[in-house]
């Protein structure tokens, strides 16, 4: 079987996210525990797995994703990284329909490379920073937002682009605060930088102390940044050491997710799923 290592939301090698992608045959998904180990021996923030379904019906393959410690709900960079290689290997450009845990995810590949994933918005809620959140994440908070159950992440906003940056946070203290993870936001700098707004993604509740760039988090980045920038269309940077750019478009309660991808390994899988 074959596997593929897929920088997500660049356009470089080395930079974006890295996600596994294995395409499996139209038996369906093996064991959870043989996908877990899968996931577990890549070591990378998500696997995604990914089999045809009949034809004719809501969609077109069944998508599931895995940390090294756990399945997840929703995932954009592996999902955007799924389409890459269904784009470049099956010959499945035009649009391609996931099925997953959270509903069904669109994929739309353009004449210049890039991908738009339609995914569904998360529902903001503001709540009060919880109790020891400013001193688990290293800095205190302007506001924050609850996800939704999809996400189970919190939307933190930081006072500017140079706290998000400079943020050192206590991995093991952050557990507390939310099921999934901690999404650290601010504005941009300034006007020409070629992005919106700037963001971290912390997850070591699901074994990833710091993900390069988190395509889910922009379903709530979206709503949120552009209910305060007033413009449906913006630019993300996620401001992790690889770094990437996501552009997102917010149309109704969908969120379009926008990047490119690039294959940086495809290699056999030696053992028996």
């Amino acid at each position: 079987m074959r596997i593929r290592i897929v920088d997500a939301f660049t356009d470089r090698p080395f930079t974006g996210n890295p996600a596994g992608v294995l395409l499996l045959g139209p038996d369906g998904f093996p064991d959870d525990s043989r996908l877990q180990q899968v996931a577990t021996e890549l070591n990378l923030s998500e696997t995604a797995f990914a089999h045809p379904l009949p034809p004719g019906g809501a969609a077109d393959w069944a998508l599931r994703w895995f940390t090294p410690a756990t399945e997840v709900d929703m995932c954009g960079h592996a999902t955007l990284a799924t389409a890459h290689v269904l784009r470049t290997t099956a010959g499945a450009g035009g649009t391609v329909r996931f099925a997953a845990r959270c509903g069904i995810l669109i994929s739309t590949a353009h004449p210049d490379g890039s991908l738009t994933l339609d995914f569904p918005t998360a529902p903001l809620t503001p709540e009060a920073p919880p109790e020891g959140l400013a001193a688990a994440l290293g800095a205190e908070p302007v506001s924050v937002h609850d996800t939704g159950p999809h996400i189970g992440d919190l939307l933190v906003e930081l006072a500017d682009e140079a706290t998000v940056r400079a943020l050192t946070p206590d991995f093991a203290a952050l557990v507390a605060h939310s099921r999934r993870g901690i999404i650290a936001t601010a504005a941009a700098t300034g006007p020409d930088c070629g992005y919106d707004f700037v963001s971290r993604g912390f997850f070591p509740a699901v074994g990833i102390d710091e993900d390069p760039v988190t395509g889910s988090a922009h379903t709530a980045l979206a709503p949120f940044w552009s209910a305060r920038l007033g413009r449906d269309d913006l630019t993300g940077l996620q401001a992790s050491a690889r770094s990437g750019l996501v552009r997102t478009s917010l149309r109704g309660d969908r969120a379009l997710l926008t990047g490119h991808a690039v294959t940086v390994l495809d290699g056999e899988l030696l053992v028996t799923l």
